[in-house]
This record gives C-alpha cells, sequence and structure tokens, in this order.
C-alpha cells in the first residue's frame, strides 16, 4: 500500500480543526497522526467532541515542534490570530510544510497587519515566503509552496465572485459594495455574549462595520486583479444560522454586459475548477445548497436601469472558508488532483 502523508493539526478544539479532521478522515493519501492543543494536552478529543467518538480517540499533543515533526509532514495551524506568527516559524525551521488557516500570513505589510488585527506583526521574512492560497486564483503558486497561507471565509466568497469581472475590466472596482452575511461558526468555538443562543436566535444583526480584519486581505487581491488600488465597503451581518456564507456584491458594469456575458467568462475563467459552480441565468444560489461542501456557487443579475451588476457567491464557511480550502492547497502543494478527498455532495436539507 502507498504511505499515506501523515498531518499534524493544531488547534484541534476548534471548528476550523474539528472540520480538518472531518474531512481528512476520507481522504486517501493522507492521514491525521498528531491532534495537538496547548489548552487540552493529554486529553482524548473525543472528550471535547464526542462525535468523534471510535473514529479519534488519541490524546491531544502538546505544541512544540519536535514532537509534532516526528509524526508529521505537513501541518495544519487552525489557530486564534496571533498564535501562528509566533509558531509557524519555528515549524517551518524543522523541515514541516504548513498551512496557516488564520489571518497572520495574509498581508505583506506588518503595519497593515498590526492596524487591522491590533496584534504584532510576523516577522517579515516569514510575510514574503507565504503564498497566499486562493486556490482558483494563485494555485500555480501553491504547487510545491512549503508554506501556505489560507484565505479567509468572508475573502474566499467575496474574491472568487469579483476577482473575473475586476481582472477584465468588466466593473468599475471603485464602485463595489460587499454585503456579506455569515452563520454562527465563522466567529469560532469560544463564548461570548454576542453568540449565546438568547441573543442570536430570531436575530439578523450588523457588526464591525468598515472595521472588519478582512478588509484588506480582499482589498490586496482585487488591488492584484485591477492592477491598480482598489477600496471597497464590505459590511458584515450575522445570521441564525450555524455555517454559510452568502456574499451579495454591487457594482456598475463597464460597457454593454449582460447576465450571460457574465456567466461565459466567468465559466471561461474558473474552466476546469471542479469546486467553482456558475449558475444559469436567473437561478440564484442559497447557503444550503452548499453546505458540508467545497463548493463555490456564484450567480448573476445585470440591472439595465441602473447600470449595475448583482454578483452572489455562497459557501460552506467552515469548508470552502478553512478547513476544505486549507486540504484543497494541500493537495496542489503536493502536485495531487485537488479535489482529491474533498467529492462531498452538499447535505440537503
Amino acid at each position: 500500500m502507498e504511505t499515506k502523508l501523515k498531518v499534524a493539526i493544531v488547534g484541534s478544539t476548534g471548528y476550523g480543526g474539528v472540520e480538518l479532521i472531518r474531512l481528512l478522515a476520507s481522504h486517501p493519501r493522507a492521514e491525521v497522526t498528531s491532534v495537538t492543543s496547548s489548552s487540552s494536552a493529554g486529553t482524548p478529543i473525543s472528550q471535547g467532541f464526542p462525535h468523534l467518538t471510535g473514529i479519534h480517540e488519541e490524546l491531544l499533543d502538546d505544541v512544540t515542534p519536535e514532537t509534532i515533526k516526528a509524526k508529521a509532514d505537513v501541518v495544519f495551524l487552525a489557530t486564534p490570530a496571533g498564535v501562528a506568527s509566533k509558531l509557524a516559524p519555528q515549524l517551518l525551521e524543522v523541515g514541516l510544510k504548513v498551512i496557516d488557516l488564520s489571518g497572520d500570513y495574509r498581508l505583506k505589510s506588518p503595519e497593515l497587519y498590526e492596524e487591522w488585527y491590533k496584534k504584532p506583526a510576523a516577522d517579515a521574512r516569514y510575510l514574503e515566503q507565504a503564498v497566499f492560497g486562493l486556490a482558483e486564483v494563485y494555485g500555480d503558486n501553491v504547487r510545491d509552496a512549503a508554506f501556505i497561507s489560507n484565505p479567509g471565509c468572508y475573502p474566499t466568497a467575496t474574491l472568487l465572485g469579483l476577482v473575473p469581472a475586476v481582472k477584465e475590466g468588466w466593473i468599475d472596482p471603485a464602485t463595489i459594495i460587499i454585503d456579506a452575511k455569515s452563520g454562527v461558526s465563522g466567529a469560532g468555538r469560544g463564548l461570548s455574549l454576542g453568540n449565546h443562543y438568547a441573543e442570536i436566535n430570531e436575530n439578523f444583526k450588523a457588526y464591525k462595520l468598515n472595521k472588519h480584519q478582512h478588509i484588506p486581505e480582499i482589498e490586496m487581491v482585487l488591488s492584484d486583479a485591477a492592477g491598480k488600488p482598489v477600496v471597497t465597503t464590505f459590511s458584515t451581518h450575522l445570521v441564525p444560522m450555524t455555517r454559510g456564507i452568502m456574499s451579495t456584491m454591487y457594482a456598475t458594469v463597464q460597457g454593454e454586459r449582460s447576465a450571460s456575458d457574465f456567466i461565459e467568462l466567468y465559466q471561461r475563467y474558473y474552466e476546469g475548477r471542479r469546486f467553482v459552480r456558475i449558475r444559469p441565468e436567473g437561478e440564484l444560489p442559497s447557503t444550503k445548497e452548499v453546505w458540508g461542501s467545497n463548493y463555490c456557487d456564484i450567480s448573476f443579475a445585470v440591472d439595465k436601469r441602473t447600470g449595475r451588476v448583482t454578483i452572489v457567491s455562497v459557501i460552506d464557511n467552515l469548508v470552502k472558508g478553512a478547513a476544505g480550502q486549507a486540504i484543497q492547497n494541500m493537495n496542489i502543494m503536493m502536485g495531487w488532483d485537488e479535489t482529491l478527498g474533498l467529492q462531498f455532495v452538499p447535505a440537503y436539507p
């Protein structure tokens, strides 16, 4: 039998970490050999996640590079902001490949990171090494990389919906407005008043207006696509559901373009990329239709009266927005088919 790639997950007791465990359990060429947690080392992971009973019963390892190196070839960092900036260099120095799901290495400017994340930035040498892993846009850069920075959940849904139109000059980037909504799991497993059932149930609220940490990440990629600086309005909302993100985006159309024109453009741009599904004209996607999967579904509506296009993009925030895309990046990094171990049909209803 072929030897499987050995994988460690740091931050295994969060939603992103446990989603990596779920997805990798079905991967034909990789296996989880170490699950680690600095706060729960020595306890079985199934104690915190009983749904893993009989599947993953091992004790959580302590987070030390030497311990991880002895058990793994690749490390996923599913940690809060500020942790990977210190840990990733240590793991890279002992020869491990690293895929970071936090935001610590997405922004190349240390000053920009500190402004938006309110934490000390990572060492500039490692910021330069990290490849931004938006797989459908930068997949060629990911191949053979040793250090990947996985995009955020909001940026993934938003950028997949905007990049082709911006790159081709079909929309005016100065007019882009992004209206994004997320399920509660996007806030992580930690307790806070805003995530309590009584606060979320039958409620719908905006948060972090004009100061969400994903704003500079979105603008970084859009500026790259446009070939000039792009500034956007990005508004986030919390909705009373567990999983899912919907980004609804508005922009002024450049030239005479119909919804069918946008569909053809995006089908060409994402040709061969199995996880982006462009919906037929007049068919709008919903978050339930990608639930539990690595798909991003995109649709368009052009309003000739206003001269604007509305682009709707949906993902599962824990899969395509986190763990699924991280595994997709691992597949590309290893030279495998990017769909390996990710060919899940969305769970419906």
